[in-house]
């Protein structure tokens, strides 16, 4: 099934069904992050709220550089952390993302899948692997990690969290 001059693929189509309903998910639990809690931590080892919350939303984007490229070499990049100053700019973030990733899935073939793709700084290599690998493991994984982490955070400051993957203390009581 493709759309317009796209190439989506099994695999492909596999990984955006996953995304959009993760990412639902996902935006639940950062629409319910309110500003004035952003500074929060749970430890002086723990990210703030903000910080972890807009890692989940920037993460996204680690979707369409896979997809789009052979590699990420931090040395070659100009990194500046997204920093949110309202949850609705911290929403629309992660809705651009998702719909990034999901054109670049779109445009990423079955055969592109399976091509290596390495994440690097300078001369220090710290994987190669497929596309298709790094999706699942450094993208989608990490970006579910995190995620769970976050809902500890409302939990942690009494905000209702949501249900994630069937009914939280807060919703969905079956």
């Amino acid at each position: 099934m493709s759309t317009g001059t796209a190439k989506s693929t099994n695999i492909a189509n596999g990984l955006i069904g996953e995304l959009t309903h993760e990412a639902a998910t996902t935006r639940k639990i950062l629409e319910r992050i309110p500003a004035e809690k952003f500074d929060y931590k749970p430890h002086e080892k723990s990210m703030t709220m903000s910080r972890l919350a807009a890692h989940v939303a920037e993460m996204v984007d680690w979707i369409t550089e896979t997809c789009t490229k052979d590699e990420l070499d931090f040395a070659t990049i100009d990194y500046k952390p997204f920093e949110p100053q309202t949850t609705a700019e911290l929403v629309e973030y992660h809705d651009k993302n998702v719909a990034a990733a999901i054109e670049a899935l779109k445009n990423t073939s079955d055969e592109d899948m399976h091509k290596p793709w390495t994440l690097k700084n300078g001369e220090t290599t710290y994987f190669t692997m497929t596309k298709i690998a790094t999706l699942r493991t450094m993208c989608f994984n990490h970006i579910w990690h995190h995620r769970g982490q976050l809902s500890v955070y409302l939990r942690l400051n009494d905000i209702p969290v949501p249900e994630i993957y069937g009914p939280s203390a807060d919703e969905g009581q079956m």
